[in-house]
């Protein structure tokens, strides 16, 4: 049973608030990253996760979304809402740039992250999304 208090779940849970408000406020990533975590305290957190997921999304951006698209067609990415598409770019940089990261614990992490912050269908949303990204890219790697 995953524990909210799970040093890497509590990562993810970071680099979800610090991508997301960096989408919306196109800041330097990094002092949004402080101010994320003096913000919210965080408890224990998988330093290095949450540090190469950063990296993974900020320098991989175009080709993490382009991704997404070829994936989700019928969702334009001004169409998904700016959360689910940020919990899209972690798993997806997990999924292509981490390969230490299983895909299934990038999708249930994911999932997760979905069902905490949002809507009622992120969860199935960001779940099917991400199995045709997997899909996609074990294309490319065979």
């Amino acid at each position: 049973m995953k524990v909210k208090t799970d040093p890497r779940h509590i990562a993810r849970q970071l680099c979800l608030q610090s991508l997301f408000a960096w989408s919306l406020l196109s800041n330097d990533p990094q002092e949004i990253v402080k101010q994320v975590i003096d913000e919210t305290q965080p408890q224990k957190w998988d330093n290095e996760l949450f540090q190469k997921i950063l990296k993974d999304v900020i320098e991989n951006l175009d080709r993490i979304d382009k991704l997404i698209e070829i994936s989700a067609p019928e969702w334009p990415l001004d169409q998904v809402s700016k959360i689910d598409l940020t919990i899209l770019r972690i798993a997806s940089a997990e999924l292509a740039y981490n390969l230490q990261v299983p895909p299934k614990v990038a999708i249930d992490e994911a999932i997760e992250l979905a069902k905490e912050f949002g809507s009622e269908s992120s969860a199935k949303f960001v779940n099917g999304v991400l199995g045709t990204i997997v899909k996609n890219l074990n294309r490319q790697t065979t």
